[in-house]
């Protein structure tokens, strides 16, 4: 898209074009980086972008999963590098994580901390999730009002000393908290007497890791969940949704009315515990890969709505933390980089299915952004702002880890090929690029915290030993 003046209207036209109510033909109007109408296709003004006859506009994405890691673990991941892969996979918002980062984000001076950490290295915009962890109830209020979108808990071991879990009590009293002030709590929901009766993890073979996380923990703590839900009334999200075997229990609360919504991840949507090779712990994360029945069961869930949404859960780790040498499931770090592949990803098993473009940007970027409560985004539609992917839905790559913008190249889909090409990506109706520093840090009810328009040298962070668990 050209540049343009303050006030100034400019436009891009495409034959087909995602809104809420379907594809269509349309050009969309910009000023001051907001969409501020949708004319026909052959109504464009002078000087509008035209979309190429390949090309599709969607909505940027809001991917609400992301851990960033800076500041503390940097050598993990950073602001700069996180960003410049989203900018890279059209995604435009950014949700970090408060874990993995030292301090965590479970406290106002922390978040303030992260937020420095970001100044001047924003390819697209942040906002940061909250932390609920043992003896942090007093705190969540004041970072709800300092901006934060909800709250992330554990209920087992996270992987990392400085993020613990809560037990029932402690759940109950987080929520409780929480609903007072009508916010949101997110959780990482398996159950820890679950997996301490499974078989270790330990080894080269993936069955075996498969194993040390059942269906069962996922079952069992997403229950226990829904109890506090009823009991509370807070509103509450279930993450990174591996076992398909815990949806009927979901439907049931959303059914009866309860305030509960879940996510799923692309690799969970894409990939098969059948395929993944022993010893390849780049497969790794927490909870696992399962097989195919379980794929198309998720599946299911995404189209009769009990989960609304797909998220990254980008959980980087340095190369030497993932053991690729020793390929032992039990040692490495359990997480999976995808910020910049889950569109393609998603979408490559979507058109295989047939399911269309229209679904999948109702679930990557519309229910997101509502999610988090950044609700001036995740569409295009009057009013939004002009956050856009252009995409080539039917060109096709072979995937690079050396070509991907997040710091450390270990990626599952190494040498697949995925169907569907981030072409351009726009911030605010401007072009998004890496070393374009056009972020901005951004709050629950869209507030900007701050513009991050001044570049500086990131601080060098001191990287702390690898946790094994890796919890996301």
């Amino acid at each position: 898209m050209p540049e343009h003046a303050v006030g100034e209207v400019t436009a891009v036209r495409g034959r087909r074009v995602i809104t809420p109510e379907g594809e269509r033909a349309a050009t969309v109007l910009v000023r001051d980086g907001v969409i501020t109408g949708l004319a026909g296709y052959p109504d464009a003004p002078p000087g509008t972008f035209t979309l190429a006859a390949d090309e599709v506009l969607l909505p940027g994405l809001v991917d609400s999963h992301v851990h960033v890691n800076e500041p503390g673990r940097t050598e993990w991941e950073g602001f700069a590098t996180a960003t410049a892969a989203a900018a890279a996979g059209g995604v435009t918002t950014i949700v970090d994580m408060p874990l993995n980062s030292i301090p965590p984000t479970v406290t106002v001076p922390a978040l303030r901390a992260k937020q420095a950490a970001a100044a001047g290295q924003l390819a697209v915009d942040v906002a940061f999730w909250g932390g609920a962890v043992p003896g942090n109830v007093a705190d969540l209020r004041p970072l709800h009002e300092a901006g934060v979108v909800g709250f992330k808990c554990f209920l087992l071991p996270s992987g990392v000393d400085e993020f613990a879990p809560l037990d029932h009590a402690r759940l109950g009293a987080a929520m409780t908290e929480i609903a007072s002030f009508g916010g949101l709590l997110i959780a990482h929901a398996e159950d820890p007497g679950v997996i301490a009766a499974a078989p270790a993890a330990r080894g080269r073979r993936y069955r075996d890791f498969l194993a040390s996380r059942p269906p069962e923990a996922e079952q069992r703590a997403i229950a226990a969940l829904l109890d506090q839900t009823r009991r509370t009334g807070c509103r509450t999200h279930i993450v990174h949704l591996s076992s398909a075997a815990a949806l009927p229990a979901v439907r049931a609360a959303q059914s009866a009315g309860l305030p509960v919504t879940a996510e799923t991840c692309p690799h969970y949507l894409t990939l098969r515990a059948e395929d993944v090779p022993d010893g390849a712990t780049q497969f790794k994360c927490c909870p696992p890969i399962r097989d195919d029945a379980n794929r198309d069961a998720l599946w299911a869930g995404l189209l009769d709505g009990a989960i609304s949404s797909v998220v990254s859960d980008h959980s980087p780790c340095t190369v030497a933390a993932k053991r690729l040498d020793t390929g032992d499931f039990g040692a490495a770090w359990g997480g999976i980089a995808s910020v910049q592949l889950g569109l393609p990803a998603v979408w490559t098993e979507a058109a295989r299915r047939g399911v269309g473009l229209d679904r999948v940007a109702a679930w990557m970027a519309a229910a997101p952004a509502v999610l988090t409560g950044l609700a001036d985004r995740g569409a295009i539609t009057p009013g939004r702002r002009a956050d856009l992917c252009v995409f080539a839905p039917d060109q096709t790559f072979v995937v690079d880890p050396a070509a991907l913008r997040h710091r450390n190249p270990v990626t599952p889909y190494a040498g697949q090929t995925l169907r569907g090409v981030v072409r351009q990506t726009w911030l605010a109706g401007r072009p998004a690029r890496p070393d374009l520093h056009a972020g901005q840090l951004v709050s629950a009810g869209m507030r900007a915290v701050q513009g991050l328009a001044a570049v500086r040298e990131p601080a060098a962070e001191a990287a702390t030993d690898a946790a094994r668990g890796g919890a996301s």
